[in-house]
């Protein structure tokens, strides 16, 4: 089963019922918002209880085409890497 933001802007809206969706759901998107420009700014987003968020450097290298065999160059790129709590950790594996 996976959650989509519609998913969690309802189960926000239950919890917090005093409050309007329009706002929930501008609050989530400042949320998300301030996640994304931490991260393309190279900065770690930590949320205590869930998790890190951080930006790591893929070297350039040759790779290759699983269809053709062919020798592609991939150039260095970002990545977002996720390392998740402890607690989240356990939580999921039930400890």
């Amino acid at each position: 089963m996976s959650v989509s933001k519609s998913d969690l802007l309802k189960q926000l809206s239950r919890t917090y019922p005093n409050l309007l969706k329009k706002d929930l759901l501008k609050i989530f998107d400042i949320f998300l918002k301030e996640i994304k420009i931490a991260l393309k700014n190279g900065e770690r987003v930590e949320l205590r209880g869930w998790g890190v968020f951080y930006q790591k450097t893929q070297k350039s290298r040759n790779s290759r085409n699983p269809k053709t065999s062919e020798t592609v160059y991939t150039p260095e790129k970002k990545k977002i890497n996720f390392k998740m709590s402890k607690e989240l950790f356990e939580l999921v594996n039930e400890k």
